[in-house]
């Protein structure tokens, strides 16, 4: 009999933690997120002006174009567009820093940067650990201003204030270092540059 109480016993303790860890704690969690943090627990996906998806401002993304801030280069790839997904995964390539195929990468990366004269930082050419990183630091901003406004034709003190704006502080005022978020840069100089066009 008391092999069957023990039996008995120990159904009701995983019933109750299976209640209390699959059931409560999930549910708790989702409405504490919806609550207090809509937009970062659904992804803190931004909209354009339309309305459609452009991405997490959460996620780094690749920009190509001079009229663009450029963030840390990835070995992971995001994928942008309606029916593109990301590719679910997130982390550095592992190579070793003796590795050659680092080091051509590195050296390749900071020889571009040059010939558009560009300072090479640090965050311009290595990658961050998660692959996803969507900052990028202040001086590094600063080292492509000249580019982005010569590119989009305006004045770099018209991008300067957007710098500012788009920075995020350190996590809990102590932890990390400021950095720009640069979805968020990018399209409000993209913004910027719609709402100038009817007085053109």
């Amino acid at each position: 009999m008391s092999i069957i109480r023990e039996i008995i016993r120990a159904i009701r303790v995983t019933l109750v933690l299976w209640l209390l860890t699959a059931i409560i704690y999930p549910l708790l969690i989702l409405v504490v997120g919806q609550g207090l943090f809509p937009s970062q627990a659904n992804g803190s996906i931004m909209v354009n002006i339309d309305n459609n998806p452009i991405g997490s401002a959460l996620i780094g993304q690749v920009f190509t174009s001079e009229k663009y801030f450029h963030g840390r280069p990835s070995t992971v790839r995001y994928s942008q567009g309606k029916r593109a997904r990301p590719n679910g995964i997130s982390g550095a390539s592992n190579l070793a820093p003796t590795n050659p195929l680092l080091l051509e990468r590195i050296v390749e990366q900071a020889n571009q940067f040059q010939e558009e004269s560009i300072q090479p930082t640090a965050d311009l050419i290595y990658t961050s650990a998660s692959g996803l990183d969507p900052h990028i630091s202040l001086k590094t901003a600063r080292e492509q201003v000249e580019r982005v406004a010569r590119a989009r034709n305006i004045q770099e003190d018209e991008i300067l204030p957007l710098i500012n704006k788009y920075t995020d502080g350190r996590f809990l005022w102590i932890f990390g270092e400021p950095g720009v978020n640069i979805l968020r840069l990018n399209y409000a100089l993209d913004l910027q540059e719609i709402n100038r066009q009817p007085n053109q």
